[in-house]
C-alpha cells in the first residue's frame, strides 16, 4: 500500500531550518517574563499575586493544549495546525507587546500558551518529511533550540526592556515567530491528515482551563489587600470544586479523554503523578520567589537588581535545568527512579530550608537556583523515564501526557502559592513583601519538597506490605 508521506527530497533545508528558528523564538518568548516579572509588577502597579498570573496564564493554556496538539496535527495535518497555532501565538505576542494594563497582558499570555503545541507538531512534520535517522537528529536539534531560546530570553529580556521598553521583550520574539511561520507555510509541503475515530475532548479542555484559572484568580483575590468576605470565599471554593469535579466526570466518561484518568489505577502511575506534582510545586515556588528577592531594594534586605542583572543571576539555573534532562534519564537507568527522586528531594528541601537563614548575598540565591533547578529537572525526568518503562507501550503517550499536565499544573500552583505568601506578608505602608514573608516562603518550599520523602516512605511500606 502506497504511503502518503512526502519524500524527503522534496523538502528543502530552509523550511526545516525555519522550524528550528521557530523553536528558538518560542523559547525566548516563553522565558522573558521570568527575569522581568518584578519590572512588570512595578510598571503595571500590581501585587506579587497578580504578577504571578502573568506567567501562570501561559502555563494554564499550555497544560490544556499539550495533550491535544498531537491529535490535532494527526487529524488535520501537522503543517496546517502548526500555522494556525502560531497565528494565535502571534496575536498573543502582539497583545502583550501593546498591552496598556494587566488584563490585556494576561490575554496575550493566554494566547501565547498554545505555543506548547509547536514541539509535538514539529516532530510530526519532521517524521513525515525526513528519513528515520535524520528525523531523530532534527528533533533533538529542535528541542535544543527551544531550550536555548529560553536561555536567550532570560539573558536578553533585561537589555531589551532597559534599552527600548518591556513591550519589546514580547515584540521582537513575536516578529521572529511570524517570519519563521511564514517560511514554513510557504515552503514546507503539506502533510496529509491521518483518519481517526478518536474525537477531541473539548469539554475536558474547557473545564480544566476554567478550573485552573478560577482557582488562581481566586487565590489572588483571597490573599490580596482586603481579601474577600468568608461567604464569598466559600462560594469561590464551591465553584472551583464544581469545575474540578465536572472535569473528572467528563474525563472518566469521554471516549477519547484529554487526560485518561483511568491510568491512575495502574500500579505506580498515581505514585508518579503525586511525586511530580509535589516536586514541581516546590519548583514553581522557587521560580517565583528568587527573582522577587533579587529585585527588592538594596536599602532593605534585598539587592536592588534590575532585569538585566536578574537574568544573569538566573542563567546558571537555566543551564543546570537544561543539563538535568539528560542526567535524569541516565540516573534513572542506573539507580532507579525512586532513588533519583529521593536525592533530588533532599537537595531541594535542604537548600530551601538553608536559604531561609542564608539569603544575604547574591551567590547564595544563585547557588540555590542552580541546585533546585537541577534537582527538579533530574527528578521529573527520572519519573518520566521510569513511568515510560513501567507502562505498556500502547499507554506510553497517555501516561507521559498525564505527567506533563501534572508538571505544568504543579509549577503554576507553586508560583501562585509563593505569590500569595508574599502578598499576605506585605507591609501595610509600602505594600512590599517583608523579609519574614520571604523566610516563610523559603521554609514552606522546603517543607513541600520534603513531602516527597514522606510519600516515598509511605509508598515503600505499602509495597512491602
Amino acid at each position: 500500500m502506497a504511503t502518503a508521506v512526502v519524500s524527503p527530497a522534496r523538502t528543502g533545508r530552509l523550511p526545516l531550518g525555519a522550524l528550528g528558528i521557530l523553536a528558538l523564538a518560542l523559547g525566548a518568548l516563553q522565558s522573558v517574563v521570568e527575569p522581568a516579572l518584578p519590572l512588570l509588577q512595578r510598571e503595571l502597579g500590581v501585587s506579587p499575586g497578580e504578577g504571578a498570573l502573568i506567567g501562570n496564564s501561559l502555563l494554564v493554556t499550555g497544560a490544556v493544549v499539550a495533550p491535544v496538539a498531537g491529535k490535532l496535527g494527526d487529524r488535520y495535518g501537522g503543517k496546517r495546525v502548526l500555522v494556525l497555532l502560531m497565528a494565535v501565538v502571534s496575536a498573543g505576542g502582539l497583545s502583550a507587546a501593546l498591552a496598556p494594563n494587566l488584563p490585556v497582558l494576561l490575554l496575550g499570555q493566554v494566547l501565547q500558551g498554545v505555543m506548547v503545541g509547536a514541539l509535538p507538531l514539529s516532530f510530526i512534520l519532521m517524521r513525515k518529511h525526513l528519513p528515520a535517522g535524520t528525523s531523530q537528529t532534527a528533533i533533538g536539534l529542535v528541542v535544543a533550540l527551544f531550550t536555548g531560546g529560553g536561555m536567550v530570553g532570560i539573558l536578553f529580556a533585561g537589555p531589551i526592556a532597559q534599552g527600548l521598553s518591556w513591550h519589546w521583550m514580547f515584540a521582537l520574539p513575536t516578529i521572529a515567530v511570524v517570519a519563521a511561520t511564514s517560511v514554513v507555510a510557504l515552503l514546507l509541503p503539506h502533510d496529509p491528515p491521518v483518519p481517526s475515530d478518536d474525537g477531541i475532548d473539548w469539554p475536558g479542555v474547557l473545564l480544566l482551563s476554567g478550573t485552573l484559572l478560577v482557582f488562581m484568580i481566586g487565590l489572588v483575590t483571597v490573599t490580596g489587600t482586603g481579601g474577600l468576605p468568608p461567604l464569598a470565599t466559600g462560594a469561590l471554593a464551591v465553584v472551583v470544586a464544581a469545575l474540578a469535579c465536572g472535569w473528572v466526570v467528563v474525563e472518566r466518561r469521554a471516549a477519547s479523554p484529554m487526560v485518561d484518568l483511568r491510568m491512575l489505577a495502574k500500579p505506580g502511575m498515581w505514585h508518579s503523578v503525586v511525586f511530580t506534582f509535589v516536586i514541581t510545586t516546590a519548583s514553581g515556588m522557587v521560580l517565583f520567589l528568587l527573582p522577587q528577592l533579587f529585585a527588592v531594594s538594596a536599602d532593605g534586605y534585598g539587592f536592588g537588581a534590575g532585569t538585566t542583572d536578574i537574568g544573569l543571576f538566573l542563567l546558571p539555573g537555566a543551564v543546570a535545568g537544561a543539563l538535568s534532562d539528560a542526567v535524569g534519564g541516565i540516573a534513572a537507568r542506573r539507580f532507579g527512579p525512586r532513588a533519583v527522586v529521593m536525592a533530588g528531594t533532599v537537595v531541594t528541601a535542604a537548600t530551601m530550608i538553608a536559604l531561609a537563614s542564608l539569603h544575604s548575598a547574591e551567590w547564595q540565591l544563585v547557588l540555590a537556583k542552580v541546585l533546585t533547578a537541577f534537582a527538579a529537572g533530574v527528578g521529573t525526568t527520572a519519573l518520566l523515564a521510569g513511568t515510560a518503562n513501567a507502562i505498556g507501550t500502547k499507554d506510553i503517550g497517555i501516561a507521559t501526557s498525564l505527567l506533563v499536565v501534572t508538571r505544568v499544573i504543579g509549577v503554576a500552583l507553586g508560583a501562585q502559592i509563593a505569590a500569595a505568601i508574599l502578598d499576605a506578608g506585605a507591609a501595610s505602608v509600602t505594600g512590599l513583601p517583608s523579609e519574614s514573608a520571604f523566610v516563610t516562603g523559603f521554609t514552606v518550599t522546603g517543607l513541600v519538597a520534603a513531602l516527597s520523602l514522606l510519600f516515598v516512605h509511605i509508598t515503600k511500606k505499602g509495597t512491602q506490605a
